[in-house]
């Protein structure tokens, strides 16, 4: 049996770990109902991943795994020399350590694509973990010409088991504060979604509908109600000794592994039907092109946007990643004029109206957790509730994407925010089913070895398996951003280049306008 990751996960075995219950319990969550606790433990089982090694201390950095001693090989195809497309090309992956001998677990976290520059094509790879040191990555074939098969060591299973042990253990190492003023006094306390209890007081400020939680410690003077904003205060990462050793760019952080032979392929034209691939689609000539579900089409210009969204409203929530695509809008609509600029530049609100064509595009930031330097609290809304007070209908679309500040924390967050979210979701196509309702998934990053240590992809792509699992079935529209980031030449970023977010204004244009 084997496990299989990085595009989506559906095998495991008895060499697989859940996420382990929370050994510091300062950290609880209100408890669920029956049918949600279900549902949370079937999301953690499909997200468990292989077990990791035990990291002694000290350990041996010299038996971890190495980028620069594994090797990849591209395997025969299927009855006969010739590949064409709608086969598929499978590669054979084997990690090494750093002494040059085979690893003999799994568990370590590989991305790959298949690629080719000139035509500016790019797929993304779906990699199953063997669970003895080998995995396979396994690619469609769906362009004529040459393929080059691009295999990266994204993290060691040496440093899963520390990414492991920070979720658990430091939910907290990502520090917030919150000032409270009242006249000429001010004081400035810490907050977080769990505190650990001392002497000192705490505020609660859960959401009262959403039962999201967020606490301060109170001040000393003055009162739970002075509070008047939200701030970002630093980090504090605990690493045992060496382990930052086993985050190191170019040495074993998302580094590539070589090939032992060949490392392309030359694919001829088709002889079959294309075969099913489970992915959302792939890059021709720059090109972002469906694998089922809604033909995307191009829309170049500030015309073709606009004769899009004539008479549409469109309602953006969440992270950084989802006002990018407002920031792209708001550039493609010079005839739409920009309304309240004195919003904070990250955290918005903001809203443009194009008078003429009856546009209205907004964008508003999720609740905390928030790694955003600033957030007035007035401006702390939570995606449920603002979803709750839609009227919606046809000429209603929702857009949103939740996903990136919620990585150094406890996944059953993650959880609980997302069925939050979707009960709102039922609640407005129930009230107005024509509504559009757009999910942007997560997407790859560039990973300094502090930032991974937060953000790692490794986080993320557990955030993206819960967020497709939870809206499986729903009357949602996805926009793949984790397979559009990987299948692009673009190096990761967490905010991705124009060129891949045009692809993904395509898709969103194209869920909006179908004809």
């Amino acid at each position: 049996m084997c496990h299989e990751h990085l595009v989506m996960a559906d095998l495991c075995s008895s060499h697989c770990s859940s996420p382990a219950p929370h050994t510091d319990n300062f950290c609880t969550f209100e408890p669920l109902s029956l049918a949600d606790a279900k549902e949370e433990r079937m999301l953690l089982d499909s997200i468990a991943w292989p077990e990791t090694p035990l990291l002694p201390a000290p350990f041996l950095f010299d038996q971890t795994s190495d980028p620069a001693h594994s090797i990849f090989t591209i395997l025969p195809g299927r009855g006969g020399v010739d590949r064409h497309v709608g086969d598929q090309l499978e590669v054979m992956v084997q990690i090494y350590d750093f002494q040059g001998n085979p690893k003999k677990s799994g568990g370590d976290v590989l991305l790959a694509r298949l690629h080719n520059r000139a035509l500016e094509a790019g797929v993304a790879g779906r990699v199953v973990d063997h669970l003895n040191g080998s995995y396979s990555a396994v690619f469609p074939l769906l362009w004529e010409g040459s393929a080059h098969v691009e295999v990266t060591l994204v993290h060691s299973s040496e440093a899963v088991t520390v990414l492991h042990r920070l979720n658990r253990e430091h939910p907290e190492r990502v520090l917030f504060k919150s000032l409270f003023r009242s006249g000429s006094s001010s004081e400035t306390t810490s907050c977080n979604v769990c505190l650990r209890q001392t002497n000192q007081p705490q505020c609660n400020y859960s959401d009262l509908r959403t039962g999201e939680p967020w606490f301060c410690y109170k001040p000393k003077k003055l009162s739970c109600d002075d509070r008047i904003n939200h701030m970002r205060d630093g980090f504090n990462v605990r690493l045992k000794d060496k382990e930052e050793k086993l985050f190191q760019s170019k040495v074993n952080l998302k580094v590539f592994i070589h090939s032992s032979g060949p490392a392309n392929v030359m694919v001829l034209p088709p002889m079959k039907g294309k075969g099913k691939s489970g992915l959302s689609g792939y890059y021709y000539q720059g090109v972002w092109r469906s694998l089922g579900g809604t033909k995307v089409h191009q829309f170049n210009n500030s015309s073709a946007i606009s004769q899009c969204l004539k008479g549409k409203v469109v309602h953006m929530y969440g992270d950084s990643t989802v006002r990018q695509w407002f920031e792209y809008l708001d550039a493609s609509l010079p005839d739409a004029k920009e309304i309240n600029r004195n919003s904070p530049k990250q955290t918005g609100p903001y809203m443009i109206w194009d008078n003429a064509k009856n546009i209205l595009v907004t964008y508003r930031v999720h609740g905390p957790p928030l790694s955003f330097i600033y957030v007035p609290t007035s401006e702390l809304r939570y995606i449920a509730n603002e979803i709750d007070g839609l009227v919606g209908g046809t000429n209603t679309v929702v857009v949103f994407s939740v996903w990136a500040h919620f990585s150094p924390f406890p996944i059953e967050l993650y959880i609980r925010r997302l069925q939050s979210i979707r009960r709102a979701v039922i609640r407005l196509l129930n009230r107005a089913p024509d509504t559009l309702v757009v999910i942007r998934t997560a997407n790859l990053r560039g990973l300094t070895p502090s930032e991974s240590l937060n953000y790692s992809d490794w986080y993320t792509l557990q955030l993206d398996k819960v967020l497709r699992a939870v809206f499986k079935g729903f009357n949602v529209r996805l926009v793949d951003a984790w397979e559009m980031t990987l299948a692009h030449h673009l190096p990761h970023n967490i905010h991705p280049g124009r060129p891949i977010v045009k692809n993904m204004i395509d898709i969103l244009l194209s869920y909006i306008c179908t004809k």
